[in-house]
């Protein structure tokens, strides 16, 4: 059977944990070992040695600030900490503290996880965030990434109205990205549908894979909204594909954002793909929490995100030459 053809354990197919060498399976090294053009860091192996059942690719898996709302920012540093998250990514919305680098710093430091993106203030309730004119909003979640060793920053792209902004879009962002190490992540949005009609509220476009960024966010409750094809969309971006959403939907026209597992995009396999390849960006739980009843409710719905986030992003292992062992 080939690599393809073989999937990595899914959530419910196994009694299995990923708890880097506390649970059933262990981290292990393997003499033949990965390519050695993979990168992968790691084989996963039953505890007291076998046949190696997946390969873990480099890539973190961070939460998204967003998912703890209405909750504030430094709590959800600590649900991050606390729930084994390998970061967090920023979304700078209307809580002074995500707006403020040193307060971020702060809270990184206490916590001991890194902050891995900020997502700059380009939400509809977030147009003054940081004053009102987008380029320079951009120059500042830059600043903030840089000063916090954030490697990422992700965008939308421009609405409709922002006609002077939304013109000179994809080259000033290219410009933008070749005066830093900051990848600036254009995330695929959705049109608004109403009475059998799409309507873009996005320019150029609300799809970033026919444009020429450098790098791209792919949110999968938004490819639920537009009813795309995740898949598709992840292959044709390739190696632009650095930054991941990880949610759910069921086809709405509204922006779901469920536990991944919960709707119908392909979480599973979309992970699987990536983990195949050497994906060594991130991966982002950016779920709604907000019917959440209680803290406790809250953390199980995060910790059910990261735990089959985890377990999905994984491929079947394979040998120097290519074979699975």
């Amino acid at each position: 059977m080939s690599e393809a053809q073989t999937p990595a354990p899914r959530l419910g197919d196994a009694e299995v944990a990923d708890n880097r060498g506390a649970g059933l399976w262990q981290p292990t090294a393997d003499s033949a070992g990965p390519p050695p053009d993979t990168g992968y860091p790691t084989l996963l192996t039953p505890r007291g040695g076998g046949r190696a059942i997946a390969r873990v690719p480099s890539a973190r898996v961070a939460l998204s600030t967003a998912s703890t709302y209405p909750e504030s920012t430094a709590a959800a540093f600590e649900m991050a900490t606390r729930l084994g998250y390998d970061g967090v990514e920023i979304m700078v919305w209307t809580d002074p503290v995500s707006q403020d680098p040193e307060a971020l710093r702060r809270l990184s430091d206490y916590h001991g996880i890194p902050i891995l993106a900020i997502h700059s203030p380009c939400l509809l309730l977030t147009q003054r965030v940081w004053g009102v004119e987008p380029w320079a909003k951009l120059q500042r979640a830059r600043t903030v990434a840089e000063t916090l060793r954030a490697p990422t920053v992700v965008v939308h792209p421009p609405f409709r109205w922002q006609r002077d902004y939304a013109r000179d879009f994809v080259e000033g962002i290219e410009r933008m990205a070749n005066e830093t190490d900051i990848r600036f992540a254009v995330e695929n949005m959705f049109p608004l549908r109403a009475r059998g009609r799409e309507v873009s509220a996005y320019a150029p476009d609300w799809s970033p894979v026919g444009d020429d960024y450098r790098h791209v966010t792919l949110d999968l409750s938004h490819t639920s909204v537009s009813r795309s094809d995740a898949l598709a969309m992840a292959d044709e971006l390739g190696d632009r594909l650095v930054h991941v959403h990880m949610a759910d939907g069921i086809g709405l026209a509204k922006d779901e954002h469920l536990v991944p597992g919960r709707g119908n995009q392909p979480c599973a396999d979309l992970l699987e793909r990536l983990a195949a390849r050497g994906f060594d960006g991130t991966v982002v739980v950016e779920i709604n929490t907000r019917r959440a009843e209680s803290r406790a409710q809250r953390e199980a719905d995060l910790a059910e995100a990261l735990a089959f986030t985890r377990l999905n992003l994984a491929a079947a292992p394979v040998t120097a030459a290519g074979r699975l062992p």
